[in-house]
Parts: C-alpha cells; sequence; structure tokens
C-alpha cells in the first residue's frame, strides 16, 4: 500500500468514527469535565481540540507553516509546564459547530495528503522534536493524535454516563 492510500484510508476511519461520536454529545455537557485530578479539558474544549487535532498540524508538516505561536522555538525537551493549560483552551460554541469545523479539518487533512504527494519519505521535523522523521509518518501520526482525543471522547461520553460501547468507538453503532 502506497502512503497516499493508507493515509487517506485512515483518516476516512477516523473521522468517521470522531464525528459519530461528537453528535452523541448533548448541547448542556458542553461545560462538563472529570471531576478528580487538573488540567482537563471540558467537553467542547475537546471537541474544539478535535477540529485541530489532524488536518490543521498535517498543514504545519507539509507546509511549514504553524498556527501557534513560537512554534519554532519549541523543543522535545521543553517542559510539560509549556503545555497550554486546559483552562486557557478555546471551547465549541455548539455541537454542531463542532462538526462544522471536523468536517473543514478533514478537507485541510485531505488537501495537504494531496499537496505532499511525492515527499512522503522526506524528512518532517516537528516543533516540538526535531528528529527527522519521514513526511508520511509524521501525518500518520497526526491521524493517531486525533483517534487519541476521540479516545478521550468515548471515555468523557462513558463517565458522563452515556449507553456507549467499543461499537461506538469504532463507529458501527
Amino acid at each position: 500500500m502506497e502512503w497516499p492510500q493508507l493515509l487517506k484510508s485512515q483518516l476516512a476511519e477516523t473521522y468517521r468514527c470522531t464525528e459519530n461520536l461528537m453528535k452523541l454529545v448533548e448541547p448542556d455537557d458542553l461545560a462538563w469535565k472529570p471531576s478528580s485530578g487538573d488540567n482537563w479539558m471540558t467537553t467542547g474544549q475537546l471537541l474544539h481540540h478535535l477540529t485541530e487535532a489532524c488536518g490543521t498540524a498535517c498543514r504545519g508538516f507539509v507546509t511549514g507553516a504553524w498556527d501557534f505561536p513560537d512554534a519554532g522555538e519549541m523543543s522535545d525537551s521543553a517542559p510539560a509546564s509549556a503545555l497550554q493549560p486546559a483552562e486557557s483552551m478555546t471551547s465549541a460554541a455548539s455541537v454542531a459547530d463542532a462538526l462544522a469545523a471536523l468536517a473543514a479539518d478533514k478537507q485541510v487533512a485531505l488537501e495537504m495528503i494531496e499537496q505532499a504527494a511525492g515527499r512522503f519519505d522526506d524528512p518532517a521535523p516537528a516543533p516540538w522534536d526535531p528528529t527527522p522523521t519521514p513526511l508520511g509518518e509524521q501525518l500518520l501520526g497526526m491521524i493517531g493524535h486525533l483517534s487519541n482525543h476521540r479516545g478521550q471522547l468515548f471515555y468523557y461520553l462513558k463517565l458522563q454516563g452515556k449507553p456507549v460501547n467499543t461499537m461506538h468507538y469504532y463507529g458501527m453503532a
């Protein structure tokens, strides 16, 4: 299997399952977050983060233009405290807005796969890790990033008492 086919296949599946889980969020649950521990995103913040977890980062890897300040100054040695605290993160205004933004992010990811044609084996270091990782691996990693936060949303829904199960996580329910 070639990079474009693999990436598009994984992308389609991950966005489809993420969209299905997002549709299970009730408007009144956007402010909910786990009660134990600290630095948790609210459900609304998580929905917003899902809309930037893949395509936006793919654009950064493909074009070199990153959408966050001081991207060039980050490194893998940066302390965890350099990460944005959850309370300062943007929240989705509504589930409908988040779903529209997710669809737009998917389109960006697909466009970046097309734009990357012929460069999937080229080194593409991340601002947070200068290791010269191939571009195809970085793009696949961003699909994984979206999938990881999809898992977070799945557990948020479970903790909220929603009747979700493995079939929901994999988009079969």
